[in-house]
C-alpha cells in the first residue's frame, strides 16, 4: 500500500509540474508564475530603489557615479562619454527595459511572437511600412560617424550589461505575464526607436480619403469643406514676417489624378494629438532671464513615455527627459540653453500608383520604361500558430503598401508610399549637439543634421536669445502635390528638390518678444512654399498666444499656470451663437438649467466643473449629425476639423450638409442645434444614472493612463484633471501632456521644472509606481536637481551607486 500511494503520489505530482509550467494560450506557465521565490511575488518591492551601492560591469573604462535623488532621477557622472552612455543605458533598463523592447516589437512588426494572432494586422502593416528597412539604412549612416555610433554602441552595452545581470526572478513581471525573455539590445534598435517616431509623429497623412472624396464630391465642394487655409489663424512664426531668399520652384503637370478608390486605410496616429511649446524674452520676465517651456502631447500609457535623467561627463552637462530606449537627453535643457519640441504638421509622406507589368509584379511601368521590382519575403512569426508570409514591393518611391493581399479589399490596389523618414539620415547628431550647447551656433549646427520627423523646435540660452525653427527634411511642392494619390507612372508627379534648410521657416528673437508653437499652420501666405496637412491646429495656439501678448513680469510659476490652463476657445468662439439658436419658450424646467448653467460658464474646463460636460457633450453630438452623411460612404473618409465646421456653423445657416438624414424635413443648422441639444442632455443623464460618482468633468471625461498591455490593475484610470483636446491642458481620456518642463535661464545657474504622468520604475509593484500622477493631474511640478557639485547631489541622495570596471 505504502508503494502504491509513493506511485501515486508521485505520478500526481508529476502532472502538477508538467501542467503548471506549460503555457495555456495566453495564460502564462502557472508553476513559474507563482512561484513564491521567482515568480511575480518576486518583483514586488518594499522601497523605492532596491540596487546595490557598488557593482562591478565589464564594459566600463572608468568608475561612474550615479546619486539617485528623492524623486528617483539618476544623476549620473561619468570621466568620459563612452562611460556615461553606457551608464545610462544600463540605468534606464534597470527601470523601464520591458518597455524599451516591448516598443520596438511593435514597431518592427514583432508583436505577434509574443502576443499571437490578435497583433498580425498590426505587424503586416508595420512591415509594409517598411519600418525596419529604414532602421537599417539609418544603421548604415550611422556607422559612418565615429562619435555617433560609438554613442549607440556604449548605450546598448550598457543595456546588455543589465540584461546579463538576471536571473528568472528578476525579469519585469510583463516577461513572466507574457513568457518570453529579453533579447539583445543593439544600436539598430535605437534606430528602431526612432522610426517608431516617425511612425507616430510623421506618417499622418489623408492623400487616399482626399482622393475618394475629391471623386465622391468634386472639386468645388471638396475644396469648400476642405481649404488649405482657414481665415483667422495665428501661425507659429510672427504673421507678416519677410522671406528675404530666392525659393526652389517645381513645375505643376496641371492635369488629372488618378481617382482609384479605397475602402480601408492603415491605421492613422491620433490626428487629435498636439503639443505646446513657448519661449519668452527676459524683457517679458521678471528676472530678466529667458523662459522656456515645453509640453510634448502624447498617448497617456504605463510606463510612462519620457525619464528623466541627469547627464555629466567632462564634455556633457545636460537635464532633461528622453525616451527609454535612446542615449543622451530628448527635450532638455544644459548649463546654457534650453530646447524643447512640437510636432510640425507639414506633408512628408505621399502615396503613388503603380501598374505592374503582370500579377508577377516583377516590374512596374515608369516613364515609359518597365523597372525591376525588389521583394521583400517577411516572415512573421505567430505565436502559437503556424508562420505567416508576407510579400512586400519595394519600388523607387518605397514599399507598395496597400495591395491584393492588404487593404486592397480584393480589389487591383496598388499604392507606393513615398516618405522622408525612409530616407537616410543621421538625427542623432541633433541630440549630440544639444547636449552639448552653449549658444545659438551650437542649436544651428545641430539643426542642419535633423530630417525627421519634422519638429517645431524651441530655444533659449542664457545669452538672452529666443528662437523657433520649423525644422525637417521637406520636398519642395507644387500647389497641391501629395494631397491626393499621385500617379507613379510619371516622374512629372515625382518629389523634386528639398526646401535648403536657410529656407526652413524659422525666427530669432521677433519683436513680440516671445516664440510659441502648438500644431498650427507654420506661416501665413508670405512664406513662398506651398505648405500642407490636413490637420492643423486651431485653438491651442492663440489661447497660448493672446495670453504671452498681454503676460508681462513673467515668472516660472506663471509660465507653469499657462502649461495648466484650461480655457476652452472652441466654447469661447462658440457657445453664444449655439445657445442664441435655441428656443427657450419651450424648454422645461430641467433644460433651462442647463442653458442657464452654460449662459453662466466662463469656458475652463476645470475638473470640477458640469458645464463642461454638457458643452462638450452637445458639441460632439451637433458635429456628427451635421456631418452624418460621411457616415454613409462607403470609402475612407474624414470629416471637417472643427474650427472649419464653426465658421460654416455661424455664417450659413441653410448648409446643405445641416439636412438630417432619415427625415422627412429639411433641417438648417438651428434645427440641428436643437436637436442635438436635447439629445446631449439625455445623454449626459443617463451617464449620471449609470455611473456611482459625481458628474463632475473629470469624472465625466475620465483620463486614463494605461499599461501598454491594457492591464486595468497596472493602469490608472478617472484622473483628476481637467482640460480635453483643443485646449492648452491638452487632456483627453487617452492622451495628454506627456512631459511638462519649464526652464529659467539665468547665467547665476539654470533652474528647472518638470513632471509627467507616471513614474520612473515601471514595476508596477514599486511603491512609487505612478507617483507622478498626482501632481501631474493637479498642476505641480518636481524642481529638478540640476548641479555639478556632487557632494550636493549625495547630501540628498535617496541611493550613491559606483560602477565599477571590472579588472583587465
Amino acid at each position: 500500500m505504502k508503494v502504491f500511494k509513493f506511485v501515486f503520489f508521485t505520478i500526481i505530482t508529476i502532472v502538477l509540474v508538467v501542467v503548471l509550467n506549460s503555457k495555456n494560450g495566453n495564460i502564462p506557465p502557472l508553476g513559474k508564475f507563482l512561484n513564491p521565490m521567482s515568480g511575480f511575488w518576486a518583483n514586488s518591492e518594499y522601497t523605492a530603489i532596491k540596487a546595490p551601492e557598488q557593482l562591478t560591469l565589464e564594459g566600463l573604462e572608468e568608475p561612474v557615479k550615479i546619486y539617485w535623488d528623492k524623486d528617483l532621477i539618476p544623476h549620473i557622472f561619468a570621466e568620459n562619454d563612452h562611460d556615461l552612455y553606457f551608464a545610462e543605458g544600463y540605468t534606464i533598463a534597470f527601470h523601464r527595459l520591458w518597455q524599451m523592447e516591448f516598443q520596438l516589437y511593435k514597431t518592427a512588426g514583432r508583436l505577434s511572437e509574443i502576443l499571437g494572432p490578435l497583433t498580425l494586422s498590426l505587424d503586416q502593416q508595420q512591415r509594409r511600412k517598411g519600418l525596419a528597412y529604414s532602421a537599417n539604412w539609418m544603421l548604415d549612416e550611422v556607422k559612418k560617424d565615429k562619435a555617433i555610433y560609438g554613442m549607440l554602441k556604449a548605450y546598448s552595452d550598457g543595456v546588455n550589461a543589465y540584461i546579463a545581470t538576471l536571473d528568472y526572478k528578476d525579469l519585469p513581471i510583463e516577461y513572466k505575464l507574457l513568457d518570453y525573455e529579453p533579447e539583445p539590445f543593439s544600436p539598430y534598435k535605437i534606430c528602431l526607436l526612432l522610426k517608431e517616431m516617425s511612425d507616430q509623429l510623421s506618417s499622418g497623412e489623408a492623400d487616399l480619403e482626399n482622393t475618394n472624396m475629391l471623386r465622391l464630391l468634386g472639386k468645388d465642394t471638396f475644396n469648400f469643406l476642405f481649404p488649405d487655409r482657414d481665415p483667422g489663424i495665428d501661425p507659429i512664426i510672427t504673421a507678416g514676417t519677410k522671406f528675404d531668399f530666392e525659393p526652389l520652384k517645381v513645375a505643376s503637370p496641371n492635369d488629372s489624378l488618378p481617382l482609384a478608390k479605397i475602402k480601408q486605410v492603415i491605421n492613422k496616429p491620433d490626428p487629435k494629438n498636439g503639443s505646446n511649446s513657448f519661449a519668452v524674452a527676459g524683457s517679458k520676465t521678471a528676472s530678466g532671464n529667458v523662459l522656456l517651456a515645453n509640453e510634448p502631447d502624447l498617448g497617456l500609457n504605463l510606463p510612462s513615455i519620457w525619464y528623466a535623467a541627469h547627464l555629466h561627463s567632462p564634455s556633457v552637462n545636460v537635464m532633461g527627459a528622453v525616451f527609454p530606449g535612446s542615449p543622451g537627453i530628448t527635450i532638455g535643457f544644459t548649463d546654457s540653453i534650453a530646447f524643447g519640441f512640437t510636432n510640425a504638421k507639414r506633408d512628408v509622406a505621399d502615396w503613388f500608383y503603380i501598374q505592374f507589368r503582370n500579377d508577377d509584379r516583377d516590374e512596374y511601368l515608369y516613364e515609359g520604361k518597365w523597372l525591376k521590382t525588389q521583394k521583400v519575403i517577411e516572415k512573421i512569426i505567430v505565436r502559437g500558430e503556424d508562420t505567416k508570409y508576407d510579400t512586400v514591393i519595394y519600388t523607387h518611391f518605397g514599399p507598395v503598401t496597400y495591395d491584393r493581399n492588404f487593404k486592397g479589399n480584393g480589389e487591383q490596389v496598388n499604392f507606393a508610399f513615398r516618405w522622408t523618414a525612409h530616407d537616410t539620415s543621421n538625427d542623432f547628431r541633433l541630440f549630440y549637439h544639444f547636449n552639448r550647447g552653449k549658444n545659438y551656433n551650437d542649436y544651428l549646427e545641430g539643426l542642419k543634421h535633423y530630417s525627421g520627423p519634422p519638429q517645431n523646435i524651441v530655444y533659449g540660452d542664457v545669452h538672452g536669445n529666443i528662437a523657433m525653427w520649423v525644422q525637417g527634411k521637406f520636398p519642395v511642392k507644387y500647389p497641391e502635390q501629395g494631397k491626393f494619390l499621385m500617379d507613379g507612372r510619371y516622374s512629372k508627379y515625382d518629389w523634386g528638390p528639398f526646401v535648403p534648410q536657410q529656407q526652413n521657416i524659422h525666427e530669432l528673437n521677433p519683436a513680440r518678444n516671445f516664440v510659441s508653437s502648438a500644431n498650427q499652420h507654420p506661416a501665413d501666405a508670405t512664406y513662398p512654399y506651398y505648405v500642407y496637412d490636413y490637420n492643423y491646429e486651431h485653438y491651442r495656439n492663440r489661447r497660448i498666444n493672446d495670453r504671452l501678448k498681454i503676460m508681462q513680469g513673467i515668472k516660472p510659476e506663471d509660465m507653469m499656470k499657462l502649461q495648466n490652463d484650461n480655457y476652452n476657445y472652441l466654447a469661447y468662439e462658440n457657445l453664444t451663437f449655439m445657445l442664441d439658436s435655441l428656443d427657450t419658450g419651450k424648454m422645461v424646467a430641467s433644460t433651462r438649467e442647463v442653458y442657464q448653467l452654460l449662459r453662466k460658464w466662463d469656458y475652463f474646463n476645470d475638473p470640477e466643473r458640469v458645464a463642461p460636460i454638457y458643452f462638450e457633450e452637445w458639441w460632439d453630438q451637433f458635429y456628427e449629425l451635421l456631418w452624418d452623411e460621411f457616415d454613409t460612404m462607403t470609402v475612407a473618409t474624414y470629416k471637417p476639423h472643427n474650427y472649419h465646421t464653426s465658421v460654416l456653423m455661424k455664417n450659413i445657416p441653410d448648409l446643405a450638409f445641416a439636412d438630417v438624414l432619415g427625415t422627412s424635413g429639411k433641417e438648417t443648422i438651428k434645427d440641428v442645434l436643437s436637436m442635438t441639444f436635447a439629445s446631449a442632455l439625455d445623454s449626459v443623464e443617463s451617464w449620471r444614472n449609470n455611473h456611482a460618482v459625481d458628474l463632475t468633468w473629470a469624472n465625466f471625461k475620465n483620463t486614463t493612463i494605461q499599461h501598454l498591455m491594457r492591464l486595468e490593475p497596472f493602469s490608472v484610470s478617472n484622473v483628476p484633471i481637467g482640460g480635453n483636446h483643443g485646449i492648452v491642458n491638452a487632456a483627453s481620456r487617452r492622451h495628454g501632456p506627456s512631459w511638462r518642463m519649464v526652464v529659467d535661464l539665468d547665467k547665476a545657474g539654470v533652474k528647472a521644472w518638470g513632471v509627467y504622468p507616471g513614474s520612473q520604475t515601471g514595476n508596477p509593484g514599486n511603491p512609487t509606481y505612478a507617483d507622478m500622477v498626482t501632481p501631474w493631474a493637479t498642476g505641480k511640478y518636481l524642481s529638478l536637481q540640476f548641479t555639478s557639485q556632487q557632494a550636493d547631489l549625495a547630501a540628498d541622495a535617496t541611493l550613491v551607486q559606483t560602477l565599477n570596471p571590472s579588472k583587465k
